[in-house]
Parts: structure tokens; sequence; C-alpha cells
């Protein structure tokens, strides 16, 4: 089965994800945003063994340490979308614009599409492209342990912000309707920033996307 850990980084509070299966002890970081000492620190404790490094989005909160936690790991880079690349090529210019360490561009070793399936030791990691916040923005799913992380698509109580470039409500919110709500009312998310709730709670009472918006 998976395992997950979440440890906040960056000056915005992200949530870098450790996931490793229990099992094999191979382990992947989704959205590594900074502070790769303790993030590789969390692993050294738990040895664990770093396979892949998981990015959701573009953004810098999200992706600002992965090629430095590749240099040091060796690690490969898997994801996003294609469809961000213009957010990964422009991370310098995003670390300079909200005063993060200077970040490279990068370009991943693998693009992800919605279905992929990436293997993690004996478990797995199922891709969903939702678009909306980013248009190249992805989920990582785990049926067994009923957990998801969605990045900056879904939040306790909120959604994405889509007034950045190439961002879109409509997608957004289709993102969410369709392709993680379905999943079911009780599967457990974490978002990219702030505590985790599960699909079921947010379909109820999430003003932007709950019953109470649309019914």
């Amino acid at each position: 089965m998976l395992m997950f850990e979440v440890v906040p980084v960056t000056p915005f509070a992200q949530n870098a994800t450790l996931v490793w299966c229990d099992e094999t002890q191979e382990a992947a970081i989704i959205d590594p945003g900074g502070e790769v000492d303790r993030l590789l620190n969390h692993l050294a404790t738990k040895q664990l063994k770093l396979v892949k490094i998981l990015l959701t989005h573009g953004h810098i909160d999200h992706a600002g340490g992965a090629a430095e936690l590749k240099a040091t790991s060796g690690a490969p880079i898997i994801g996003p979308h294609k469809a961000d690349q213009f957010w990964l090529d422009g991370l310098g210019q995003q670390s300079l614009m909200f005063n993060f360490p200077e970040a490279q561009p990068l370009t991943p070793d693998q693009w992800l599409n919605d279905g992929d399936q990436l293997a993690l030791g004996n478990s797995s990691l199922q891709v969903l492209h939702c678009p909306g916040h980013t248009p190249g923005h992805v989920v990582f799913y785990n049926s067994e342990s009923k957990i998801a992380q969605v990045g900056d698509v879904l939040f306790a109580g909120s959604v994405g912000r889509t007034d950045f470039p190439k961002s879109n409500q409509q997608d957004l919110i289709e993102s969410i309707k369709t392709k993680l709500f379905p999943l079911g009312d009780d599967i457990q998310f974490i978002p990219g920033h702030g505590p985790r709730s599960t699909f079921g709670e947010e379909k109820r009472n999430n003003p932007f996307v709950g019953s109470q918006q649309f019914g």
C-alpha cells in the first residue's frame, strides 16, 4: 500500500508530499517546491529510496526545488502535462517575482497525460489531467489508499485561482466535477496548501463547487 506524509515547504506553506510503497520503501516526492534538504532528511529518517519526483504543475512553490532535488538524488522529474512547459520555462522569473531562491528552467524527463499509471514499488498512482488553475495541471490518485494529491485544483472550502495566464475557471470547475468528484465521496485529498478534506465534504459544502452552488 502507498503511504503519504505532507511536508509544508516555502513561504507559501506548499504541501510537498512524500508517497512511498510500504513493502519496497520506494518513494516519490510530489511538488518539491523548496527546502530540499528538509525533504531529503525526511526520506533519510524513514529510510526511503527516492525514485521519482512528481509535479502537479509548473508554479514556483510546487516546482522550485525539483531541479535541485534531481541533481542531488538522480531521481527523474515526471510531470506535469506538457501544456505547462511555459510555466517551467519561466521558473527563474517566477523565483525573482516571489522572492524565492533562484530556480532554473527545467524540462521534465517525462510528460504526463490523462490516464497514465505511474508504478511506485508494488503499487501505482493514476494520473488525471485537470486543467483550469494551469493548463497542464495533473492530479495523482491511489485507489487502494483512497488518497489523491490534487495540487491547486481543489482546497478545503475553496478552489484554485484562475487569474493566471492560460488559467480557465470553466475548465477548473469541469475538472473538479467530472474528474475528481466521481472518484468517490470517501476519497481523501491532499491539496497544494492547507488541510486535507474529502471529495464528499467538498461536494456537499464547498461554496464554489458544492451542492449549494450547483444544486
